[in-house]
């Protein structure tokens, strides 16, 4: 009997199963095309998810395409699974619970019946609607609009961005989905919701927002969201701090435990110049003239008897040693230097090389966090940083920053790169600055460019 008992279980399991089959892929289909209709309505003010709308940058744009893909292809699984298998399963004939119960009055199914044919009704019409947005404009019939009491969202009622009409059509809706440089043409759906409407488009999409947040599934939306955000800013930090870090430490590692005792063992067996460079010889030589200036004013000026010349001149050979002690060490340094710093460069280009992922969302992050400013924000940071590296004081600065450079690395300081690297390389950062000002930014933030403006008269 046991074994008869748990046969009919799973018998009644794989027909419960079964009979539930279309209302699953239906409403399956019917979430991943309000997945489609919240982020047309949170990013795109209700208008097609589009790579050229509302200027976001390529990265952006790539996210917002590969959701779309993977909503509209969820979508089309499973209406063809609901059609499929909604010729084996009457899914308008059942009750809520999936099978007819003997105990249920034939008002009561009656009842049920009328009401699910038009949940169902309604919610095809709505995947339907959406799916046509994306679909080419020789294959997509105009979709009756939702009547005012719909069960599910209507479309906002807010213009649709056109795009070039002469380009040609996609094949299909993937290779629209790739395509993020060749304008798409618009579909009848967006041209009927330019028409003149007698309530304010604002009012409609407040009305449209509140809608959204009443739905079951935007809680689910939401904490959706926020998962991917605290994901997208948590690998953009890490990254951020590796790509410093790990050159940083290639760089101290390398030069204290292998190129470093390398070089030492190399200069303390062979007989080698103590200074690297004719300038670090001027500033040591320098050093030591006003060293022995120095003994031989305290000398003059002291009330007792003043050093000899023979005091003197031992004095000033203790600190000639002690100088080529250091200059010695200046020297190896900066040899050190360069081999380190080599390989602190081969570290950072392989960070790049294996973290393109990275790289990506890294660049969005940042594109979100820039684009996010305020305009004031926005134009301060403008400001300060054309001020700093191209401004009327950047050439002191650049030249400190070449300065250190070539110490660091044990280089003479050459003067006639400095001034020549000086009159052109701010020139053409301003250059940049005024090229990405006019072509980028003027069209994504126009107010931020008119904010710059007004600050730097």
């Amino acid at each position: 009997m046991s074994m008869l008992a748990k046969l009919k279980g799973y018998v009644l399991t794989a027909s419960s199963w079964l009979f539930k089959t279309p209302e699953r892929s239906l409403d399956q289909a019917y979430d991943a095309a309000l997945m489609i209709k919240a982020i047309e309505d949170e990013h795109f003010q209700g208008n097609r998810i589009s790579a050229r709308s509302n200027g976001y940058s390529s990265n952006v744009s790539s996210y917002f395409q590969a959701e779309l893909r993977k909503y509209l292809n969820i979508a089309k699984l499973k209406l063809t699974e609901f059609r499929a298998s909604s010729l084996f399963v009457d899914i308008s004939n059942q009750t809520t619970s999936g099978f007819k119960l003997a105990n249920n009055s034939p008002e009561q199914l009656a009842f049920e019946t009328r009401d699910k044919a038009a949940i169902i009704l309604e919610k095809l019409k709505f995947i339907d609607e959406v799916l046509a947005r994306y679909a080419p404009e020789r294959r997509t019939p105009l979709q009756p609009a939702p009547p005012s009491n719909s069960l599910v969202p209507a479309p906002p009622a807010t213009p649709a961005r056109l795009d070039n009409p002469n380009s040609p059509a996609p094949n299909n809706t993937n290779e629209w989905v790739r395509s993020s440089t060749v304008p798409t043409p618009a579909t009848k759906v967006d041209k009927a919701s330019e028409g003149p409407n007698i309530v304010p488009r604002s009012i409609l999409r407040t009305f449209v927002r509140l809608r959204r947040d009443l739905d079951p599934q935007s809680e689910v939306e939401v904490v959706e969201n926020f998962r991917n955000t605290k994901a997208r800013t948590i690998i953009s930090i890490r990254f951020i701090l590796l790509i410093i870090l790990i050159p940083l430490l290639t760089q101290q590692v390398s030069k204290n435990f292998l190129i470093g005792p390398l070089v030492d063992r190399f200069r303390a067996d062979q007989p080698v110049e103590i200074f690297l460079n004719t300038d670090l010889e001027e500033e040591a030589f320098i050093e030591l003239q006003r060293f022995e200036e120095k003994l031989k004013f305290k000398s003059l000026i002291s009330d007792g008897p003043g050093l000899t010349v023979e005091a003197i001149e031992e004095e000033v050979k203790e600190k000639a040693i002690e100088l080529a002690e250091e200059y010695n060490y200046r020297s190896a340094n900066a040899i050190k230097n360069v081999f380190a710093d080599l390989l602190s460069l081969v570290a950072f280009a392989c960070v790049l090389a294996i973290s393109k992922r990275e790289i990506a969302i890294v660049k969005s992050f940042m594109d979100e966090v820039i684009y996010g400013l305020s305009d004031s924000a926005k134009a301060f940071i403008i400001i300060l940083f054309t001020d700093v590296f191209v401004g009327f004081h950047s050439p002191h600065g650049w030249e400190v920053i070449l300065g250190g450079v070539s110490r660091h690395l044990g280089l003479p300081e050459n003067h006639d790169f400095i001034f020549l690297f000086i009159a052109t390389f701010p020139v053409i950062l301003d250059t940049v600055f005024k090229y990405w000002i006019f072509r980028y930014l003027n069209r994504i933030s126009p107010s931020a460019v008119a904010t710059y403006r007004n600050m730097n008269e």
